[in-house]
Order: C-alpha cells, then sequence, then structure tokens
C-alpha cells in the first residue's frame, strides 16, 4: 500500500496536457491581434488588396455643365460590366460650380470619391494623384467634357486581357477644328518617330491599364501626354483601340496652340528622364566627345601647318572653330557627369495642396 499511494497523484495529471493546446491557440491570435504585421500568411491583408476591380479617374476643370450627364454614362456603361467600382473626380482648382455639382452627386452615389485641388495644378497633377488613389485592379482615365464614351470600357478592357498592360485610345475620326487635328498628326507622327511606339494617339483622354502600370509610373509636370512612352520605358506593353470621339457639348477647350511647342519640349523631357535618367553622361558625354574630337582635329591639323610654316593661325578662322569646339565638348561632359552626380544623390517627390478629398 505505501507504493500505492504517490500514483494517485499521477491519475489526476492526464486532463492537464489537453489546456495546453487551447492555451497555445490563444497565443498566437492575441499575438496577430496586438501586431497584425507579425507572423507569415496573415489572410485578411491579401482578401482587401483587390476589393475594387475598376477605378475611373477623371479630371475636370470648369465642366459644371456636363458632370451630371457624364455621371449618368459612367453608372450605366459600369452597371452593365458588373464590376465593383470607384469614380475618382479630381477637380483641378476649378472656379466654377463643378466641386458642389460633385458633392450633391456624392450625397447619392457612394461610388464616387472627390480630389478638390487648391489651385490649377494641370492634368498631369490630378492623374498623379488619381493614380495614386486608385484601388482597381483595372484602372480608366477619361476627360470629363463628354467627348469620351464610357461606353468604349469594356472593348478597351478586352484589349488588356489580349495580354497588353497599358491600351489607349485612338480616336481616329475626331470631332475637332482643324486647327487641332492637323496639329495632332503632325505631333503624334514626331512621337512615334523619336519612340518607336507604334500607337496612332498619345494624348487621347481616354485610355485603360493595369494596376502595376499606374503603381509604377510617375506623372509629372506634362508629361500626361507620354504616359504611353514613361510606361513602354518601364517595360510594360502598349496597345491601342480604335474610340468613339464625340463633339464638345458645353464650354470650350481648355487647351490652347501654346500645348504643341509646349508638347516637342516635354517630348524631349519624356526621352530624356526614360532612356537617360539615370546615366545623363550617355547623352552629353557622346555629344561632348563629338565636338571635343571634331574640335581636336582642326586644331592639331592647323598646328602641324603653322610648324611646317604653310599657314598663319590668324588668318585661318578656322582655329578659331577648332577651340570653339574642345570648349563646347569639355562643358558637355562636365554636364554629363555634373547629371551623374545629382541623379544618385537627389530624388525629388512632387506634392500638391489638396484642399478637400471626399471617400
Amino acid at each position: 500500500m505505501p507504493d500505492q499511494q504517490p500514483e494517485t497523484p499521477q491519475v489526476t495529471q492526464p486532463p492537464a496536457p489537453p489546456a495546453r493546446p487551447a492555451d497555445q491557440q490563444r497565443q498566437p491570435n492575441q499575438g496577430r491581434g496586438q501586431n497584425p504585421r507579425q507572423g507569415r500568411g496573415n489572410p485578411p491583408q491579401p482578401q482587401q488588396q483587390h476589393a475594387t476591380d475598376i477605378s475611373v479617374i477623371i479630371p475636370l476643370y470648369n465642366e459644371e455643365e456636363s458632370i451630371r450627364e457624364l455621371h449618368q454614362q459612367l453608372r450605366s456603361a459600369l452597371g452593365r460590366m458588373n464590376s465593383r467600382y470607384e469614380l475618382i473626380f479630381i477637380d483641378d482648382g476649378s472656379t466654377d460650380r463643378s466641386f458642389n455639382v460633385l458633392r450633391d452627386l456624392k450625397r447619392n452615389d457612394r461610388h464616387i470619391k472627390i480630389i478638390r485641388f487648391r489651385r490649377n495644378y494641370g492634368k498631369s497633377a490630378a492623374l498623379s494623384v488619381g493614380f495614386e488613389k486608385a484601388q482597381g485592379s483595372i484602372v480608366f482615365t477619361m476627360d470629363a467634357d463628354l467627348q469620351d464614351d464610357p461606353a468604349e470600357f469594356p472593348a478597351l478592357r478586352r484589349k488588356l486581357e489580349e495580354g497588353y498592360d497599358l491600351v489607349s485610345g485612338w480616336k481616329r475620326k475626331r470631332r475637332d477644328p482643324i486647327t487641332k487635328t492637323l496639329p495632332s498628326r503632325f505631333f503624334n507622327f514626331i512621337t512615334r518617330l523619336m519612340t518607336g511606339i507604334k500607337i496612332h494617339d498619345f494624348n487621347c483622354g481616354l485610355k485603360a491599364y493595369r494596376r502595376d502600370v499606374v503603381k509604377t509610373v510617375k506623372v509629372y509636370g506634362e508629361l500626361h501626354r507620354y504616359v504611353p512612352v514613361l510606361a513602354h520605358w518601364e517595360g510594360f506593353r502598349i496597345g491601342e483601340s480604335v474610340v468613339q470621339h464625340r463633339p464638345r457639348r458645353y464650354g470650350k477647350s481648355k487647351f490652347g496652340m501654346g500645348r504643341f511647342w509646349k508638347g516637342f519640349l516635354d517630348l524631349l523631357t519624356a526621352l530624356f528622364t526614360t532612356r537617360y535618367l539615370r546615366r545623363p553622361l550617355h547623352l552629353f558625354g557622346l555629344w561632348g566627345l563629338v565636338s571635343a574630337l571634331a574640335g581636336f582635329a582642326i586644331v592639331a591639323w592647323l598646328a602641324v601647318e603653322k610648324l611646317l610654316g604653310e599657314t598663319v593661325l590668324s588668318n585661318r578662322p578656322l582655329f578659331l572653330v577648332g577651340i570653339l569646339l574642345l570648349i563646347v565638348g569639355v562643358q558637355f561632359i562636365s554636364i554629363g557627369l555634373l547629371g551623374e552626380m545629382i541623379s544618385r544623390t537627389r530624388t525629388v517627390e512632387e506634392e500638391y495642396s489638396i484642399r478637400d478629398y471626399i471617400k
């Protein structure tokens, strides 16, 4: 009997182990509650990444007459697509009642989000902020003047499904005066020639993007015309689809003739920032070497003639040309080296003053 008494406490111990798994189950749950970023395979975050299927970004400036009709067209087109969507209106500092109209529509439509700038920054700024806020896996952009038709969305999405990352609309038959159509065709021809991207209408406001594109491409200044160029140099596939272009019904165009010569300057900016932003010496250094070698060859040839007594340098303007080419070559190479130093030490993020953000 004395030998059996120590065994009685051991009989009460087996129920204790089941309590340990319960404790172990509570501890990970408590840990997740305290720090959601700990652990692997945390399910809530992936489920919320693409809660929206489609985002539509609409920059606008003084378009109060067209907003309500545009909203009805957007609801009709997106309703037929059976997708979860959001409408992001960016009021680019309008001076009319555009913001009031948007706020009235917001009261009855939960899909609307409104971003209002304190002043007019331009279309590139509006698109940049819209890209940042967009949550959809597919993003459409369009103008608010009713010249773009939301009924084109399904065709643009089907083009994306063919394997493209960005699909640009092609207004094959434009409803604009000849003073806009002819310069636009010439502008698009030059852009195709200089970039090698075979699309017909770079500046069409109606475009479709995959989410990765809008989260990668940085739009600033006036580079909204060259979003396909910027995306192409990031490695994305670019396509195009013919879209309907409707005549303007309200107001007048916000862009004058000055946009064309500015567009060519912006094209140079786009080419430089895509090809040579990280290697500016390749651009400036190339022309610097060409200039310096030409100047050196001229000066060396004239120096040999001088030593042989066949010429007098004071009577040879070519000698001054050679010296000038040498100086220009050194300056170009110096600019390229300075650009290399700046590109490796500084990154600038553009910021815009947002007055209201209603979501």
